[in-house]
């Protein structure tokens, strides 16, 4: 699956109109994940594409391991680092449940 953040107003937000989601915020931690992926990526904060999967695959940037459920939303941390954040109940547009692990790249939108 493919979404395009950008920012907005000093956070990181996604639009998809499939789901009907509007600038919807990434909180509590995200942010700071989403920097570290994009930090070779000039200009990130115009929008980058974000390819995530519950499953590897190919050159995929970093693993996140679910580590609890709370509020409706998810902790996930990276698998090589302490670094975790929560994603809100929005990730239930993409996935019937919470998975174990997800699989993301990000990449430049040209």
């Amino acid at each position: 699956m493919v979404i395009a953040p950008y920012k907005h107003q000093g956070t990181w937000v996604f639009d998809d109109s499939s789901a009907g989601l509007v600038q919807e915020p990434f909180v509590a931690g995200v942010p700071e994940m989403i920097d570290v992926i994009v930090k070779d990526i000039p200009d990130a904060d115009q929008g980058f594409r974000l390819i995530f999967s519950s499953n590897p695959f190919p050159e995929y940037q970093k693993k996140l391991v679910w580590l609890r459920g709370d509020r409706g939303g998810n902790y996930y941390r990276f698998a090589d680092s302490d670094m975790e954040g929560w994603i809100c109940p929005a990730m239930f547009q993409y996935y019937e449940k919470a998975p174990p692990e997800l699989y993301v790249k990000a990449e430049p939108m040209n």
